[in-house]
Order: C-alpha cells, then structure tokens, then sequence
C-alpha cells in the first residue's frame, strides 16, 4: 500500500533509457499474417473481426473516405490492442499518456481538415458560418466554431486517456483494499475481490470500446470534410 498511486503511470526505463518504443511495437506482434493458402482458426477469425469492423465502419464514406480503411483499421487494432496489454499485472500502457494520445489524434484530425479545406472549401468555411446568422452574432459565431474545431483533436486524447487512466486507478485502489482487509475481515476481502474481478471484466469492454469510439469518431471527421 506505500506504492505510489501513479507509479504504473510512469515511463519504463531500462538501464536509464526509456523503452516505450519496444512496448508500442509489441502489439504488432499479435497479428500476425499468415502465407498459408488455408489459414488457421485464429487468423480466419482476427480477419473476419478485421473485415465486419471496416466494413460498418467504412460504409459511409466515399471513394476518398475509403482511402483511409488501412489507416483507421490499423489504428483500431493498435489503441484495442495496447489497451488490452495495459491490463495485464505489472504492464505498461501507453494510451495513459496524454502525449501519446495528442500525438495520435492532432495528426489524423489535421490530415481530415486539410482534405476538407482541399476538396471541399466552400462547405469547409461554411461551417464557421452557419446560413441565417444575424450580423451581429458573426464575430462571435466564427470565434466559437475556429475554437470547437481546434478542440476536436484535445477532446479525443483526453477522452482516452480519462477512461484508460480511471479504470487503472479503480482496479489499484480496489486491489490494493482487498490485501489489506484480507488480514482484518475476509469476508469484506471476499466482496471487494468479487468486485475487482467484475470491474476486470469491465475494464476489458472499456478497453475495446475506447478504441473503437476513438476511430468511429476519426472516421466522422472524415466524412465531415471528404
């Protein structure tokens, strides 16, 4: 219990020298493609997965939007994948970095923007404008629509790195009650232990379900401007 809360927070190092490229490069390791002609259970079923999420994903976008299907396939099953790995004992995850997750997101919200900008200007600029405004309302209007564009990117880091970081502070803290009235009330140890399983299990949906709402809403900015 003298263990700091935010300790599994912190950069892994190796003989002083961090080593989160070795972790974010390890996931690629889970799918793996095989030169099979037939291939195995597991690999048909990761690209049945693969296939029915691209498909209900990609359906609305046109022949541009659907340019993108490597992109945001690859980012699902990167975020799913480290998120799923972060709830392993004594693990790493690097979605509870926020830098991460900006360096993630300011990138592919500035990708859709420009195509926007670039394939549909009008329709682009018309949105810091909507039709019908009165005069006086144009200034402030067009401050608060520049602003809640440039939040976009802020808004999907933040939001998966509050839901990954509370879930990992939810099962310490939950954890860490259970060793202590293991010694002072098993019965209580019983029920919080209990607890901490069904939050485990939560946890897991959390994990997918981020990564999905993540690249769902990537793939929303880019129907906006394609």
């Amino acid at each position: 219990m003298n263990e700091n809360l935010f300790a599994s927070f912190a950069t892994p190092t190796m003989m002083g020298l961090p080593i989160v490229i070795l972790i974010i490069m390890f996931p690629s390791i889970l799918f793996p493609s095989s030169n099979r002609l037939i291939n195995n259970r597991l690999i048909s079923i990761q690209q049945w997965l693969i296939q029915l999420t691209s498909k209900q994903m990609m359906a609305i976008h046109n022949n541009k939007g659907q340019t993108w299907t490597l992109m945001l396939m690859s980012l699902i099953l990167f975020i799913g994948s480290t998120n799923l790995l972060g709830l392993l004992p004594h693990s790493f995850t690097p979605t509870t970095q926020l830098s991460m997750n900006l360096g993630m997101a300011i990138p592919l919200w500035a990708g859709t923007v420009f195509m926007g900008f670039r394939h549909k200007t009008k329709a682009a600029l018309a949105h810091f404008l909507p039709q019908g405004t009165p005069i006086f309302l144009i200034p402030m209007l067009v401050i608060i629509e520049t602003i809640s564009l440039f939040i976009q990117p802020v808004a999907l880091a933040v939001r998966l790195t509050a839901n990954i970081t509370a879930g990992h502070l939810l099962i310490h803290l939950i954890g860490g009650a259970t060793l202590a009235l293991m010694n002072i009330s098993p019965s209580t140890a019983l029920i919080t232990f209990i607890i901490l399983i069904l939050l485990t299990i939560l946890e897991f949906a959390v994990a997918m379900i981020q990564a999905y709402v993540f690249t769902l809403l990537v793939s929303l900015y880019l129907h906006d401007n394609t």
